[in-house]
This record gives C-alpha cells, structure tokens and sequence, in this order.
C-alpha cells in the first residue's frame, strides 16, 4: 500500500472560519489522511533511524476558540507522545504540505543539538540541499531557505536554543499546494521517504 494523495479539498480545510467546523472537517477529512501517512511511513523510519519510531496525529485537544492553522502526523521513538522528543512531522497548511525535523519548545535535547550543530556545522551545512528550510516557531509558516542562512544566523539559532526556554528549531521542505506531485500518491511517498532520509542526519544530532 502507498500513502493516499492530497488534494486541494484537503489544504481548503484550514479556511473553513470557526472552530467546530474546521475541525468537523478535519476530523473527516484530513485526519484519515494523516492516520493513513503515519502508518504507512512508520515502518520506514523505524527502518532508517534503528529504532521503533511511534506515529503521532495532531488531535488539537485543548483548543477552546481558534480554528489549528495546520494539522500533522509526526513520528517519535516514544509511544506515548512526541512533543518532548526529538521528531519529524508531515503536515498541511492551507497554502502548502512540510516535511520536517523539529525540536519544539518542550523537548530537552536542544541544548544537545545545538551543541553538537555547532561542533558539525560544516558538514551539516553540505548535507541540507539550499531549497530546504530553518524555523524557529512550529506555529507560523515563515522560514528561512538553507542557501540564505550564514554563520551568524546559525550562531544564533544555536543561542536560542542552549538558552531560550521556548526556542525551537525545524528543518525541512514544503510543496506548494497547486504542485501535481501531491495528487500522485506514490511520487508523494518517494518525495517524502528521500526528504526524511535527507533530514535523518539533524535526528542523530538531537541524542
């Protein structure tokens, strides 16, 4: 089996206004989706990171007002969770999908990986393909592409996060929702399998 293809019908969930029913929507649209992509991808992971990598999909439990932007599967080496570990995430805004390995704000292996970044920046630097991109906030869109960060740039996302309680870091790419490969599931499922196999280096950073 091959994960299931996206379609704009998909990405129009996230402008669907009010909460109870966006996520309706989400829940019986996207959501299967994401479900499928975690479980099918999983043994992958697993497979390339030596270890059981557990699925986890966004369930966006505690909102009470504002509508998720975007919605995701990740996939950690804990079954019960993933936010406090190390991990990588697919997931949908309206405009675009991400494939990315992220530390968020929770996770106490950043001081480990910004250390070890900056002892590998060189060789990190050759590894990440100039269209992939850094974030440092999993809850906004804006990013900056590997060909325009610089020594500085990485020296300070280092600092954040060996000092900033909240700071976070993503890596990754996105594909524009208007790009064919998304309704074609397999080149989906390569796409995606050779971005994660890109970013796997990043993930042995983090321990």
């Amino acid at each position: 089996m091959t994960i299931p293809a996206l379609t704009p019908q998909d990405f129009d969930v996230f402008t669907i206004p009010g909460l109870e029913a966006r996520m309706e929507q989400l829940i019986r649209q996207v959501r299967p989706k994401l479900t499928r992509i975690g479980e099918e991808l999983g043994p992958f992971l697993s497979a390339m990171a030596g270890e059981p990598m557990f699925a986890h999909v966004a369930k966006h439990a505690r909102r009470t007002v504002n509508p998720p932007e975007d919605s995701w599967v990740a996939w950690a080496n804990n079954k019960k969770g993933y936010k406090a570990h190390p991990h990588f995430e697919v997931g949908l805004f309206s405009t675009h999908l991400y494939i990315q390995f992220a530390l968020i704000y929770e996770s106490g292996n950043k001081a480990i990986f910004a250390g070890r970044l900056a002892g590998e920046l060189e060789r990190i630097g050759k590894l990440i393909p100039g269209n992939y991109y850094w974030s440092e906030d999993h809850t906004v869109p804006h990013a900056i592409l590997h060909k325009d960060m610089n020594n500085a740039k990485f020296a300070e996302m280092i600092r954040k996060l060996q000092n900033v309680k909240k700071s976070e870091v993503m890596c990754g790419v996105k594909i524009d929702r208007n790009d064919p490969v998304l309704e074609q599931a397999s080149l989906l499922q390569q796409h995606i399998e050779n971005t994660l196999e890109t970013l796997m280096p990043l993930y042995r950073l983090s321990f």
